[in-house]
């Protein structure tokens, strides 16, 4: 049998634009005389829908689009996602399904059976589980089907799993000689690896082919790679689809040798840029939006957040705007017009000298501009994202903010000022991190100046700040952010690692106290393991004495 993955870009609740994607992708693998093709779970209504699933009209859609593609769709068979009413009168209104169809006969239907309620996923939140896991036969192979999360309780691989029964082990019991993996598997950086051992360990260990579609492109915050695989029977790679863009690839089982690999990201730093263009792009168009503005400062951050914005969507629909405070320094000045230069993108110039002294004025005698402190530092951030939200409303570009994950962990942002915005680009972007990634944009283009990856950072809201005068080194505060964030350690297995008690008790400290700021912060793009946002959930008006 020849299959081909495809691995397409849902829109979520775009049934047509869904529906005309499949199709588009059938007619390329059928004209390279495929048998069958695997696209993504849930692919029908897009992935993940949420509580949209709530809304009869929207499931009604999905099987409407279902039947509609299936009669549009001639002389290959097809394995897609969608969702499935459950006709039972207890248990949840719905199954997570996917359904082999050909030549407009419905042939075989699978309901999934793991339902993930962690971190950003909450299916059982909608689903009944499928009760059973059995093989069918297409065209002489004995496939079992499985959907995401079917797939990831192999106990081999996970000392401690999370639910009781494995479908992948049940199906080989039953018989099967190819797995199918229907997947929306959310990246995080680092996963795409442990993610093709495992795959790899499954097929090899159980002797049978496995093939895995997964879903790309960014929806809300979750951003989905591809990558899909295939692997033969010794666990051994046999097919790869790109990342972070739509593929198809085909493999014949019937063909000892067959083999499709296309190239993905050779680095980290590579796949998470990738993934913040992606996600970029997605966003802001499938909001509706096409255009974007910036509030440059002169640092990393700033920096970096245009040159993603500049990746996703062309110069041409960007723009930046630079707000100089009299704690401006001249190389932000510099550094900020030939990093436009060197991108060709338009620059506006709006000082806001005049602007802050008319506030403190009004404040006064309380507010003073000789030595700024919170207050008045807040109130030039709050400027600068009033400034940019005017202009957002004046010509329908979206805002997009600018802080990265070390700050908005510990509240070094401000609240209706640096956190405006519609899209927060690197706010699950540790600041080492931005460096990272910025050198590595430089390395293929060298978009950056060079002093911008120099200087020492600062918010230049007060004579000779940098960011170190409340902070520890970025080196040293990232390391205890991930360790509590998403290590979830103790404070005293950190303070094991060898850090300062006093240190990490702050940190810690703040990362509680600042739980408000983020709750009204905008969405971010997920990066990591565990990023801010509705991933993380935790109280607000809380009261923690553990540390």
């Amino acid at each position: 049998m020849k299959i081909a993955i495809a691995q397409i870009n849902p829109v979520i609740g775009d049934f047509s634009h869904n529906c005309n994607r499949m199709i588009r992708y059938s007619e390329k693998a059928r004209d390279r005389n495929c048998d069958l093709i695997v696209f993504s779970e849930l692919v029908i209504p897009g992935y993940p829908p949420r509580d949209l699933l709530e809304k009869t009209d929207f499931i009604q859609s999905n099987l409407d689009a279902l039947q509609d593609v299936m009669q549009q769709i001639k002389d290959i068979g097809v394995i897609c996602g969608y969702v499935e009413k459950n006709p039972a009168d207890q248990g949840n209104p719905l199954f997570n399904a996917a359904v082999l169809f050909e030549d407009g006969r419905m042939l075989h239907n699978v309901r999934k059976r793991l339902l993930p309620t962690y971190d950003v996923f909450d299916e059982r939140r909608y689903f009944e589980p499928g009760e059973e896991s059995r093989v069918f036969v297409y065209k002489g192979r004995k496939i079992g089907l499985t959907i995401c999360e079917d797939a990831w309780n192999d106990q081999d691989i996970f000392q401690k799993r999370f639910y009781p029964i494995d479908p992948v082990a049940l199906l080989v019991q039953d018989g099967a000689d190819l797995i199918i993996n229907l997947s929306a598997s959310v990246y995080h950086a680092g996963k795409s690896d442990f993610r093709a051992r495992m795959l790899g360990s499954i097929s090899g260990k159980y002797g049978v082919p496995l093939i895995y579609a997964n879903q790309v492109g960014g929806n809300d915050s979750v951003l989905f790679d591809g990558a899909s695989m295939a692997f033969d029977a010794s666990g051994a790679k046999i097919a790869q689809a790109a990342d972070f863009e739509e593929d198809l690839v085909a493999v014949d089982l019937k063909l000892p040798g067959s083999r499709e690999i296309h190239p993905v990201s050779e680095s980290l730093a590579a796949s998470v840029l990738k993934a913040l263009v992606t996600g970029t792009r997605d966003y802001v168009i499938k909001c509706g939006f096409s255009r974007t503005i910036i509030g440059l400062s002169g640092g990393i951050d700033s920096a970096l957040t245009l040159v993603i914005a500049e990746m996703a969507l062309g110069r041409e629909n960007v723009s930046a705007v630079f707000m100089p405070s009299p704690y401006t320094s001249v190389d932000n000045y510099e550094d900020t017009a030939e990093l436009c230069r060197r991108l060709d993108i338009e620059l506006t110039t709006i000082p806001i000298d005049g602007i802050f002294r008319e506030f403190t004025a009004v404040l006064s005698p309380g507010f003073k501009t000789d030595d700024p402190g919170i207050a008045e530092q807040n109130i030039q951030a709050r400027i600068r994202g009033t400034l940019l939200m005017a202009i957002s409303n004046m010509n329908g570009s979206l805002v997009l903010s600018t802080g990265n994950k070390s700050e908005l962990a510990v509240g070094y942002c401000t609240l209706y000022g640096d956190m405006n915005g519609g899209l927060a680009v690197i706010s699950d972007v540790p600041k080492t991190l931005v460096y990272d990634l910025s050198r590595y944009i430089n390395s293929q283009n060298p978009v950056i100046p060079e002093r911008i990856l120099e200087k020492a950072p600062s918010a230049e809201l007060r004579p000779d700040q940098t960011d170190q005068d409340d902070l520890p080194p970025y080196e040293v505060l990232d390391a205890i952010l991930k360790a509590g964030i998403e290590d979830l350690k103790s404070f005293e297995d950190i303070v094991a690692m060898g850090f300062d008690p006093i240190l990490v008790r702050d940190i810690l400290s703040r990362i509680d106290r600042n739980e408000y700021k983020r709750n009204q912060a905008a969405p971010g793009l997920k990066v990591t393991s565990k990023a801010f946002g509705y991933g993380r959930r935790y109280p607000l008006a809380k009261r923690l004495t553990g540390h």
